[in-house]
């Protein structure tokens, strides 16, 4: 058995590619969701990978999903921050809880899946923590001053990990995926699709699985040099 990966909000979108794609490199894979149990158990029918529910919003509740994780597959070396929500608006038209309930669970969200994890990355002298932020948090993004913040506050979060755990063999890194093809994506009407292809110099939507293939890398034993570093996967659209 492989080491034990954890993806949070790992049974759809690019959170099941990166799920998928750990498990075909060997690691024994642990899958979390908030709310979508049928989505959840078709994902366990087709892959085999184990589904465990718990909102990342929740520290409680995170450290227990998390036990239950390890209860049944060992202890987390490698986990993938990846849960995250928008709840877009104009920011003078934004409400107190649209900015809260991303704040839980896109930045508060990460500390929640990280701290229960990481006392035992040290003792064993090994983890593994990558966060998918986004290019909105490279670059902003009109009507999203809310998801921008956490998802800037993400990358702040991966540079202090780094400096703290690469004397323990821990590595902590960021991709920040531009649009990809996903099912949100690709439910917008088509003109708003092509305005966002256009400005992207390679011409297309980027794929879930391109976004994995950075996870499996960064995950790998070969990546050990890199800590506190940023994946921008936008197809050239932006560079920080």
């Amino acid at each position: 058995m492989g080491r034990v990966a954890l993806v949070t909000g790992g049974t759809r979108g690019i959170g099941a590619a990166i799920s998928k794609a750990l498990q075909a490199a060997g690691y024994s894979v642990a899958a979390s969701y908030a709310g979508n149990d049928e989505a959840a158990a078709k994902f366990t029918e087709e892959t085999g990978i184990k589904t465990y529910k718990w909102n990342v919003g929740d520290y409680e509740d995170s450290k227990a999903g998390i036990a239950r994780v390890e209860a049944d597959l060992g202890p987390v070396e490698v986990v993938v921050a990846n849960a995250g929500i928008t709840r877009d608006a104009p920011f003078h038209k934004m409400t107190p809880q649209q900015w809260q309930e991303v704040v839980d669970t896109n930045l508060t969200g990460v500390f929640n899946t990280v701290h229960p994890v990481w006392p035992g990355m040290r003792d064993r002298g090994f983890g593994r923590v990558i966060v998918i932020s986004s290019i909105n948090g490279q670059k902003g993004q009109f009507g999203q001053t809310n998801y921008a913040a956490t998802k800037a506050g993400d990358l702040g979060i991966v540079r202090s990990l780094a400096q703290e755990g690469a004397a323990k063999g821990i590595t902590a890194n960021a991709i920040c995926p531009g649009y990809i093809a996903t099912e949100m994506v690709m439910a917008v009407p088509e003109k708003v699709r092509e305005a966002i292809i256009g400005m992207i110099p390679a011409g297309r939507l980027g794929e879930a699985d391109e976004i994995a293939r950075c996870v499996t890398f960064l995950a790998a034993d070969d990546a050990s040099f890199i800590n506190g570093s940023t994946i921008s996967a936008n197809g050239a659209q932006f560079f920080a």
